[in-house]
Formats: structure tokens, C-alpha cells, sequence
């Protein structure tokens, strides 16, 4: 299972608003060169964010991004989700229609089992977390 674009990239740019909570806005130019992602690509990116509820914008000259709530509440899996969707590696784990096998299928049970180590680990981390991180790598 690989994680697209989009999450790692999503997971980035939060980690860079995290960095920044409680400062105000940042300006998607900042966090796209301080993450180095497309300015177009994070917008798209961070509109995501906003239909979540992860994140706030604000218009204007002292406009951007800010996290909607304090980053320890925010865990990795919702960001994650909010920019890819469902994380099921197979259609069947999530839409059981999709496989007239569903009742008797055994390999449905591991992808099942996969899918939920994936959300415990995601679920195990805040952005604070991240930021806690980021900062005993970088000192």
C-alpha cells in the first residue's frame, strides 16, 4: 500500500500550520515553500482541509491558513482521509457490493485487518506529536 501525493503532501503542509499555531494566518506561498509543494497543488490541497474542518481561511491582506482547533486534537488520520478518502487498499473493504464474494472471501478479512493497523498507527498521532517531532529532528 502506498500513500499518494496527496497525503504526504497534506500531512506536510498541516505539520507547517501546526508549526505555526496560534501565530495567524500563513500565507499558502510560505507553506508552499517552506514544504516545497505547488502553490496550485497545496491549494487544491488545503480547500480539502478547509470542507473537513481541519483548517480555517481568512481573506484579505493578512489573509491564509490557520488550523481551526490546537493541534493536539487533530490526529494524522484525519488529515490523511480528508485528502485521500477512505484508506481501504481494495474496494470490497469498504463496499462489500463491490465483490459478489464478500460473505466467504478469506483475503477480504487481512486487507480488513491492514486497513485497521493503518488507522490505529495514523490514530495514534496528533500534529502536536508531529511538531514534537520535527522539533528533536531539527533541534
Amino acid at each position: 500500500m502506498k500513500l499518494s501525493t496527496k497525503g504526504r503532501y497534506a500531512a506536510r503542509a498541516m505539520l507547517e500550520l501546526a508549526s505555526a499555531y496560534g501565530t495567524g494566518p500563513m500565507r499558502l506561498r510560505e507553506i508552499a515553500q517552506n514544504q516545497e509543494i505547488s502553490v496550485r497543488y497545496l491549494e487544491r490541497m488545503m480547500n480539502a482541509m478547509v470542507t473537513a474542518g481541519l483548517v480555517r481561511s481568512t481573506r484579505g491582506q493578512r489573509g491564509g491558513f490557520a488550523l481551526s482547533k490546537s493541534p493536539n486534537t487533530i490526529l494524522l488520520s484525519q488529515v490523511v482521509q480528508a485528502a485521500e478518502g477512505p484508506l481501504s487498499i481494495v474496494e470490497c473493504v469498504d463496499d462489500p457490493e463491490f465483490c459478489s464474494r464478500y460473505e466467504f472471501c478469506v483475503t477480504r478479512e487481512i486487507w480488513e485487518k491492514l486497513r485497521a493497523a493503518v488507522e490505529d498507527v495514523l490514530n495514534s498521532f496528533t500534529l502536536q506529536d508531529m511538531v514534537e517531532m520535527q522539533q528533536k529532528k531539527t533541534g
